[in-house]
């Protein structure tokens, strides 16, 4: 076997001095320029890990919420709809294998901070004597004029804060809660341990009282005795389907498993402009290779490998790549600091956190993606280095080779495009669309390396150009057309991919606008006026009463919303009973609308004498929305159960129901329910109105009195509200602004996405002309012996990098389309189960197109101007 031959420890010595001292030489004579990647990485870097740190910090605020107010219990007793019966807790508490149950009544609430605001917050209403067992951090501990008292902790009108809330009230020794639109005062006794978000403990039978649970429980904690199990203990319990046993951490489970299509897809797109930063590499490489060829070759003559030259660029990438990953990482802990104050844990989109959660920053993670920006650097200088590899030495001497590599063959870039559209096809996994997303970077690679034949293609037209200037330049740029791959390869990838970001935002957002003109028909929108997160709130039967007396009023639906839980393992969905027509169309945006010649039940309990009892025995018609219909596996004409809760708050047995048809709600990622509220007042007695809408009477008045008669219409609600129960009155207009204004606000980031992939690209175009002028010096000297003059040289130079930048345009035009409806069709749908219109913003897209072409003739005939002035003699002499 022969010997491998080793490099000496001298040698190696003097090639990584050799390396250090040209690497050096690159970015002290052109700073900027390596200064734009590195930049370009550092952006890519900080746009990823920012999100990053965004959706951790976040989902740990949330899962730290979760653990301070589950505690540490085994598993908890929850009822499947609504609250446990009081009952159940004796027996649960004396079953066997159980050492300690504590009950537990947990509320959402509002608490007035010391600053006068509302901040949301959680009441905890627990057994003082039992609690501790199950969470030390729940052991209460009086202070002040209640630390004499032994019995403080089981005052039932007294309060402990933990240390959150405690911050918000200061020193009060009183706090103001709101709690279902009605704020309650109670006396500060001391303080529990507990960390995580603001938290208000009380007594368990104060919390019943008080909050009017009597009876009532959320659920009981259990702490199981050694060599016990969950399921020996419900057996024994014997409570029935109602009954459920569900884990402590089933609340961030749930919530991580809603918000995890936002976070993957967040991820996925802060990658564009990693993405594109490595296209700005690569540009860069080419033009330290373009501009260095003839010192690697005389390297090359004088013994230096074409296996050193490469690493000679490689280690030039990989420089950029480690100071590129360096500012990316703190860059990104700066955005992503930001951005937790201004727009909160959940970017605006309202479904992670409505708090401001702390920072969570980690050395894995930051390692993580420092190692991103490095491969992206790395993968960037990949061909130039592999080209400076290729590099003939002597005739590079002789000004006969250039660093110019051929591209890849058509079939490639055929068979590129062929891989995406079979990955479009596969099937999502864990809800998230892995096929969608290689479909994208693979279509996009298709199209960078069809490049030469986009430029053949589309070029091969304008050679029979009369202008002499103007057919030299055609003929060059067909003929130089595998050059033109690093000239406009960063134009490509970031235009396609800016392209196909705006056609699915305006798609989305037009999309939103339709949908919002579906849903808000009527005239008035009427809710009670209570801070978000403060539990279930209701209109007051006055407000209804006078509402449907007044003649401004033609009618008013009434509706009711609550969650309910259809799987163990999915986030909450929201019922809605709403006021349905008996017979007619049903007013909704339907996706798939239900048969024409179907009758409610609702409708049949309106016929004479036996059409009620056979309404009673039919299945209940329901409506789910796109979102739940896809989570749950349902369609048209599948049976399911309706989730029944009592006006008490008591679960009832499910009701027999059918879907009838889906309709499109954007509103509720979690997925919403329809029902008719005669159906939902019939099967639970729950009369209660979460709020209506009100249609005005036609007036003849014209938009002056119509906006009259809404105005005193609601007046006469809000006079009509008594001041426990509040209401607010809104517009259809006003709602529409409030949704945009959340939208505009949940795709501010991807905005910022678009920007620095568009700046990046155009950067690219800068360096890549660069590159092709600088290696051209020559030729122009020839030129201008040949009795071409300065000015031709450099209309030359324009009109050739106008063709490139208006090749790569239309590319990346046509591969942004498609991209965009991958976006659209495949990972929308199979991320957040939503189906919307493509919608084609022309003139966006146009002036896209007209602003990357303006730019690259503007480069290249600013990087002509440098190469032009050069001395012609001297330019010619270097081939003497």
């Amino acid at each position: 076997m022969p010997a491998v031959p080793l490099l000496r420890p001298s040698a190696a010595l003097a090639f990584a001095a050799l390396a250090a001292k040209l690497v050096g030489a690159e970015w002290r004579h052109h700073p900027w320029r390596q200064a734009a990647a590195v930049v370009a990485v550092g952006l890519g870097v900080a746009l990823a890990f920012a999100v990053h740190l965004i959706n951790a910090s976040a989902l740990a605020e949330f899962d730290q919420a979760v653990h301070a107010a589950s505690g540490a219990p085994d598993f908890s007793v929850r009822a499947r709809e609504g609250l446990l019966p009081e009952d159940l807790y004796p027996r649960l508490a004396i079953a066997p294998g159980v050492a300690h149950a504590s009950p537990v009544l947990e509320l959402p609430l509002a608490l007035r901070g010391a600053d006068g605001q509302a901040h949301p917050a959680r009441l905890l209403g627990l057994d003082a004597l039992v609690a501790p067992w199950i969470s030390p951090s729940w052991l209460a501990r009086p202070e002040g004029l209640a630390r004499d008292g032994s019995t403080a902790v089981l005052d039932p009108d007294r309060v402990f804060l933990n240390p959150a809330a405690q911050a918000l009230v200061g020193t009060a020794r009183e706090v103001a809660v709101l709690s279902e639109g009605r704020w309650q005062t109670f006396p500060v006794a001391g303080r529990v341990p507990a960390e995580g978000p603001p938290l208000v403990v009380i007594d368990i039978a104060g919390a019943q009282t008080h909050f009017n649970r009597l009876g009532r429980l959320s659920r009981i904690d259990v702490r199981l005795a050694p060599s016990a199990s969950r399921e020996d203990v419900m057996t024994a319990l014997g409570a029935g389907p109602s009954v459920r046993a569900a884990a402590p951490d089933e609340a961030a489970l749930r919530m991580a498993r809603l918000s995890q299509s936002y976070r993957v897809n967040l991820g996925v797109l802060s990658l564009v402009a990693l993405f594109t930063g490595g296209f700005l590499v690569f540009s860069v490489q080419s033009l330290a290779v373009a501009k260095r060829i003839p010192q690697l070759a005389l390297l090359g003559v004088l013994g230096l490998s074409g296996a050193r030259r490469r690493e000679l660029v490689w280690a030039d990438s990989l420089l950029v790549g480690i100071l590129g990953s360096v500012l990316g990482l703190a860059l990104g802990t700066v955005l992503a600091d930001a951005a937790l104050h201004a727009l909160g844990g959940d970017l605006g989109n309202g479904m992670l956190t409505s708090t401001t959660p702390r920072l969570h920053w980690s050395l894995a993670a930051a390692a993580a993606y420092g190692a991103l920006g490095l491969v992206s650097a790395f993968a960037g200088g990949w061909w130039p280095a592999r080209a400076a590899e290729r590099i003939a030495p002597a005739q590079s001497l002789k000004g006969l080779s250039s660093a110019a590599g051929g591209g890849w063959p058509a079939g490639a870039g055929l068979a590129l495009m062929a891989l995406a559209g079979a990955l479009a096809v596969v099937p999502p996994w864990q809800d998230i669309p892995w096929g969608a997303y290689a479909c994208v970077a693979v279509l996009l690679l298709g199209g960078i390396s069809l490049v030469p034949q986009a430029v053949a293609l589309l070029l091969r037209g304008l050679r029979g150009a009369r202008h002499p200037v103007a057919a030299l330049a055609v003929a060059r740029a067909v003929d130089q057309r595998h050059a033109a791959t690093a000239a406009v390869a960063g134009v490509v990838a970031s235009l396609s991919l800016v392209v196909a970001l705006t056609v699915m935002v305006t798609s989305f957002r037009d999309s939103l606008i339709a949908w919002l003109d579906d849903v808000l028909p009527a005239d008035l929108y009427v809710r009670p006026a209570v801070e978000a997160g403060t539990g279930p709130a209701f209109v007051s039967p006055a407000v209804i009463a006078v509402a449907q007396s007044l003649p401004e009023v033609a009618r008013v639906r009434r509706e009711r919303l609550l969650p309910v839980a259809l799987a163990p393992d999915q986030p909450e969905a929201v019922l809605i009973a709403r006021e349905l027509p008996a017979s007619g169309p049903l007013p909704l945006p339907w996706v798939v609308p239900p048969e024409p010649n179907f009758v409610s039940s609702a409708g049949a309990a309106s016929d004479p004498a036996g059409a009620k009892d056979a309404a009673a025995r039919s299945p209940v018609a329901v409506y789910p929305s796109e979102v739940l219909a896809a989570l749950h596996h349902l369609k048209p004409g599948d049976p399911m159960s309706l989730p029944l809760v009592g006006p008490d708050g008591e679960a009832m047995p499910p009701a027999r129901a059918i879907v009838r048809g889906i309709w499109r709600d954007y509103a509720r990622q979690q997925g919403a329910l329809l029902v008719d509220r005669a159906d939902w007042v019939r099967l639970t007695g729950d009369e209660r109105v979460s709020d209506f809408v009100v249609w005005l009477a036609p007036s003849a008045g014209g938009a002056a009195d119509r906006a009259g008669a809404g105005a005193r219409v609601e007046k006469a609600l809000s006079q009509a509200a008594p001041p426990e129960a509040p209401i607010e009155v809104a517009t259809p207009g006003e709602i529409r602004a409030i949704s945009l204004r959340i939208f505009d606000r949940s795709f501010a980031v991807t905005r910022w996405l678009q920007g620095v992939a568009l700046a990046i690209g155009l950067a690219g175009i800068a360096a890549s002309f660069s590159a092709q002028v600088l290696a051209r010096r020559r030729e122009f000297g020839t030129l201008q012996h040949l009795g071409f003059t300065r000015r031709q040289v450099l209309g030359l130079v324009t009109v050739e990098g106008a063709l490139w930048s208006a090749v790569g345009a239309v590319l990346g035009l046509a591969l942004g389309l498609a991209v965009s409806v991958v976006l659209v069709k495949l990972v929308n749908p199979q991320s957040f189960h939503w189906t919307m219109s493509m919608s084609l913003p022309l003139p966006t897209l146009g002036v896209l197109a007209f602003g990357v072409v303006v730019a690259g003739a503007l480069t290249a005939w600013g990087s002509g101007h440098a190469a032009a002035g050069r001395d012609v003699v001297r330019a010619v002499k270097e081939d003497w």
